[in-house]
């Protein structure tokens, strides 16, 4: 049985998509990914989007971000990094500090399984959120 490689084009809209979240900072959900490109491809839907968001992740251009709740965040920056929650306004935020890869050694030592890669994530109130949050006490 031989298996078909998915051939994707590069369509405008997959290149809009992927230029949009490689210039951004923060994480980009699907919904505003489509509310911002909708202006400019008029015939757009948000399954499009979805599509194209995957076709982008099988290559590996963007990281596909589920923190539970139903919601994906997009992440133009795909080298080893790790990733900040915060609880209360919910925005994502990378951490720049250099993957460890001593865990990947010790959960194999452990365990005896195979570690190809590890993602990791911080939960708690962003600076902004802990502010606001000791002005209301």
């Amino acid at each position: 049985m031989t298996t078909k490689k998915k051939i994707y084009r590069d369509t405008e809209q997959r290149k809009e998509i992927l230029d949009l979240i490689k210039s951004r900072t923060d994480h980009l959900t699907a919904e505003y990914i489509y509310k911002r490109l909708k202006k400019k491809f008029r015939r757009l839907s948000l399954g499009t989007v979805y599509r194209n968001l995957k076709a982008l992740k099988e290559k590996g251009l963007v990281w596909e971000l589920d923190f539970g709740g139903g919601l994906s965040y997009f992440d133009g920056l795909t080298s080893p990094h790790y990733h900040f929650i915060c609880n209360y306004c919910q925005k994502v935020f990378n951490i720049r500090i250099p993957a460890i890869k001593e865990l990947d050694y010790k959960v194999r030592e452990l365990t005896g399984f195979q570690v190809d890669f590890h993602r990791l994530e911080f939960f708690g109130l962003c600076d902004i959120c802990k502010e606001k949050s000791k002005r209301k006490k």
